[in-house]
This record gives C-alpha cells, structure tokens and sequence, in this order.
C-alpha cells in the first residue's frame, strides 16, 4: 500500500508530520493523489493557524498516536470543554 492510500485513513486526524523542509503537529485535512493539505496547529495557543499544502512525495513521516499526540488531542479537548477562556 503506498503512503498516500495509507494517509488517507488519517483524514481529519491530528498527526506528527515531518516533509522535506519542516515538521509540525496538525492536523490533515485533504489527501490527494500528488498533495496532503495540512492544517498546523499552534502547540501553545492549541489554535489551528497556517494551512500547507504539502507535495506528497516530499513527506518522509507521519506519527498518527504517541504520548505528544495524546497530549496535545486531551489539551484540545479540553479546551473546547472549557470554552478556551483560562
């Protein structure tokens, strides 16, 4: 199975993502066949910010679970609980 079939299964999902030039947490919003958009999220304001659209055979990595995913998916919720206003 290539990596864009597999990535497609992560849409909409906050993942780890490392391309040729960067790596940020976010989340993946559209698989296409020759590009990924990527929503990054800001890990200190837990904010979505710039949108990116990524070649995808510029991608080397993709972390769909872990600890820092977790992490960031519980501050996540936990803000939109809250209503974001601490």
């Amino acid at each position: 199975m290539r990596m864009i079939q597999k990535l497609k299964l992560f849409e909409q999902t906050v993942v780890f993502m490392r391309w040729a030039t960067d790596a940020q947490f976010g989340k993946i919003t559209y698989v296409g066949d020759d590009f990924v958009e990527f929503l990054v999220l800001d890990a200190d304001s837990m904010e979505y910010g710039d949108k990116i659209l990524i070649n995808s055979q510029l991608i080397l990595e993709v972390m769909v679970s872990g600890y820092e995913i977790s992490r960031l998916i519980a501050e996540i919720s936990a803000r939109v609980n809250t209503g974001g206003n601490d």
